[in-house]
């Protein structure tokens, strides 16, 4: 099932990004520079979800949902690039990616900072697949508010294995642990790959046995990890 979206004409923003906004209103180094120049060709602020634009009322934590468009130079896009652009932006943002004829939706869990509401705190990111460009889009789902709006828009990027009637905040911490998980069991197994000595190894497989049955109770509904 697509997890793109048909967004009202009335939203459409339409408006390009120049790099160098988002490089001006964020911590950027040589090295995130280079990241944008090499794997993004451009950036347009599509869209732009709001009270006037699609009649649904702010919250205190969602007043607005941006849809920001990526042209990709490069089928990998590094996340560091959007976690610029969302430090950049203070609202929460659903990314369009497309490269070579696909797109995809991809987004954070973005939320002020309860310490800080000038700041902003910003998730893992959950991705779509690619899907070819001209795929049909679903209507965007109904809500009463832009908080519910961005909870069932992001929500749509989670793992069905997740708790669907959790809340938003529950099933990214949920998917988040999951997440360091599975890269915990890929570290085993690179450090498995590597090991020579039998007696070293016989202890790291231990070591992996243990991590993918804790992985894979962690995935079962219902369970926190």
């Amino acid at each position: 099932m697509t997890a793109l979206f048909e967004y009202p004409k009335a939203a459409r923003f339409g408006r390009m990004v120049p790099k160098s906004r988002i490089f001006g209103h964020t911590k950027t180094n040589a090295k995130l520079k280079q990241l944008f120049v090499d794997q993004v060709d451009k950036i347009t602020w599509a869209y732009k979800l709001a009270p006037e634009t699609i009649n649904l009322s702010a919250t205190k934590t969602v007043a607005e949902i941006q849809v920001f468009e990526i042209a990709l130079r490069t089928p990998e896009l590094d996340e560091r690039v959007l976690r610029a652009i969302d430090k950049a932006i203070a609202f929460p943002i659903l990314f369009e990616l497309t490269h070579g004829g696909k797109r995809k939706m991809i987004a954070a869990y973005k939320r002020p900072n309860e310490a800080d509401s000038a700041k902003w705190v910003v998730s893992d990111y959950f991705s779509g697949k690619w899907e070819p460009v001209d795929s049909p889009r679903k209507p965007l789902p109904t809500a009463l508010d832009f908080g519910a709006l961005y909870d069932k828009l992001l929500g749509s990027l989670i793992d069905d294995e997740a708790d669907a009637d959790q809340p938003i905040a529950k099933r990214v911490e949920r998917a988040e642990v999951i997440a360091a998980k599975k890269r915990e069991i890929a570290r085993i197994q690179a450090r498995l790959k590597r090991e020579k000595q039998f007696n070293i190894r016989v202890q790291i497989n231990g070591e992996l046995r243990e991590a993918q049955a804790e992985f894979e109770h962690m995935k079962k509904p219902g369970q926190n990890g």
